[in-house]
């Protein structure tokens, strides 16, 4: 058995969890750090030998994975923090196996993941990669200011953790594979960009980007910055990293992701113009009623 402890989160995941625990059975140990699931996440856990632990989130900090990561039932250093919808690979369990044999050199590493999309694995476009695999000795979450965002959730958000040593990356990759409805897919980025909207907002997105290395901090700036990111994105992932050659697939992945960021700024233009009315109404002692709107006014 691969000496790492898996650690998967969950709330009513029943749809994904059996795919991604079946693709463990190499590793000495699954945690499933449950919320309350009121489907068959927690039996479908316990019958492929995970071990379920409840997660009741106070609303403060450390949230889940960072709660996980340090709760006494996880026994290995080593931890490969998953989410229910990614399913390793036989090759990336391979490199594990022998990255741990030998001694990792680092005290962390990037996992690329390949998304699957309307039931067919991509093999081009956006790809994401996150740190996965982890000493969980050297290795901590930042605390954004995002504890009163409405809609906020349990999970940490789109940063990464902070390692106190060299991150390295894998030479494998997983599948990102959600199961779930579309409409779960779009409530979900919803709530993304919401949250992503209000902390940019708050100028809390540019400090979670001063822990990255040199080049992700730059590309993630650089991006923030420019205009029209949503046809960026549309770009990036259909033209740039070829989704064309994927056919359906490819063009409406790239669409939703494209649909997604122009989310984010929607939002960020109703905050700006909520603050706007607010200001209004109390420079006229009226909070009741918002001033009718001006044509031709941007918001």
């Amino acid at each position: 058995m691969i000496p790492v402890s898996v650690v998967i989160p969950t709330r009513n995941e029943a749809a994904n969890l059996a795919h991604c625990l079946a693709a463990l059975r190499g590793f000495d140990q699954v945690v499933v750090a449950d919320s309350a699931s009121s489907d068959a996440t927690a039996a479908i856990a316990e019958r492929y030998g995970a071990a379920v632990v409840p997660f009741d989130w106070n609303r403060k900090y450390p949230k889940k994975k960072e709660w996980s990561l340090q709760h006494p039932i996880v026994r290995n250093d080593w931890v490969l923090m998953l989410d229910a919808d990614e399913i390793v690979s036989p090759e990336l369990v391979d490199e594990i196996a022998a990255l741990i044999e030998k001694g990792p050199p680092c005290a962390a590493y990037f996992i690329e993941g390949r998304f699957v999309f309307l039931g067919e694995a991509l093999r081009f476009g956006h790809r994401n990669c996150k740190i996965m695999l982890v000493d969980r000795r050297r290795t901590r979450f930042p605390h954004p200011d995002d504890l009163d965002v409405p809609g906020g959730w349990e999970v940490e958000g789109h940063y990464q953790p902070l390692v106190d040593g060299p991150v390295g990356r894998m030479r494998s990759s997983l599948l990102h594979w959600d199961r779930k409805p579309a409409a779960a897919y779009f409530g979900r980025h919803d709530l993304y960009a919401d949250w992503e909207a209000r902390l940019a907002e708050r100028g809390v997105l540019a400090k979670l980007a001063e822990n990255e290395s040199w080049t992700r901090r730059v590309l993630k700036t650089a991006f923030r910055v420019t205009p029209c990111r949503w046809l960026v994105a549309f770009l990036h992932s259909y033209v740039l990293k070829l989704g064309v050659l994927d056919g359906a697939a490819g063009f409406h992945f790239a669409m939703a992701r494209a649909f997604y960021y122009w989310q984010i700024a929607l939002r960020r233009r109703t905050l700006a113009a909520d603050a706007r009315n607010a200001g209004e109404a109390r420079d006229t002692g009226d909070a009741q009623v918002a001033p009718l709107p001006v044509a031709g006014r941007k918001s």
